[in-house]
C-alpha cells in the first residue's frame, strides 16, 4: 500500500475540520462533498512523491487586481477559495479557469501556471500533499 493511502482518512477528516470550522453546539451534522479527483483541473493524472508524507495547509491572501509569477508545484494540492475570483491560467496558454468562493481547484503538478485576482481581494486555502524538505512551489 502507498503510504499516503493510510493518511488518506486522516487528511480529509483534517480538511473538513478546517474548511467547515467547528461549532460549539451544533444543531446537525452537515458533510458535503466539495471535490473528489484524480486528476488536476487541467486533465493530469495525479502521483505522490515516493516518500515519507507530509501535508500542508497554507492561507494566501491576494490584494484585488494581483497578478502572481508564474511558478509550479512539485507534489499534488487542492485551492479552496474562501473569497473573491481567481482566474488561473498555465504558462503555454492552452488551460485557463474561473475559481469563484466555494470552489475546490484541485491544482496542476509541475505545470507552470499563475493566478489573476479580480476586482476584489482573494483569501484561499491551500492544502498540499507533499514530503519532508519538498518545496510547496518553484
Amino acid at each position: 500500500m502507498h503510504p499516503f493511502m493510510a493518511l488518506k482518512p486522516l487528511f480529509l477528516t483534517c480538511a473538513c475540520l478546517v474548511l467547515l470550522g467547528c461549532k460549539n453546539t451544533p444543531t446537525e451534522i452537515k458533510v458535503e462533498q466539495l471535490l473528489k479527483a484524480d486528476k488536476s483541473w487541467d486533465g493530469a493524472a495525479y502521483s505522490y512523491p515516493d516518500a515519507k508524507p507530509e501535508f500542508t495547509v497554507v492561507k494566501i491572501t491576494l490584494p484585488a487586481n494581483t497578478t502572481l509569477k508564474w511558478h509550479s508545484h512539485p507534489m499534488p494540492n487542492l485551492a479552496y477559495l474562501v473569497s473573491g475570483e481567481l482566474m488561473v491560467e498555465t504558462e503555454d496558454g492552452i488551460h485557463k479557469t474561473t475559481l469563484k468562493p466555494g470552489q475546490v481547484l484541485p491544482e496542476v503538478v509541475n505545470t507552470s501556471h499563475r493566478g489573476i485576482s479580480g476586482k476584489a481581494p482573494v483569501e484561499l486555502i491551500v492544502f498540499y500533499a507533499g514530503a519532508p524538505g519538498m518545496a510547496l512551489s518553484h
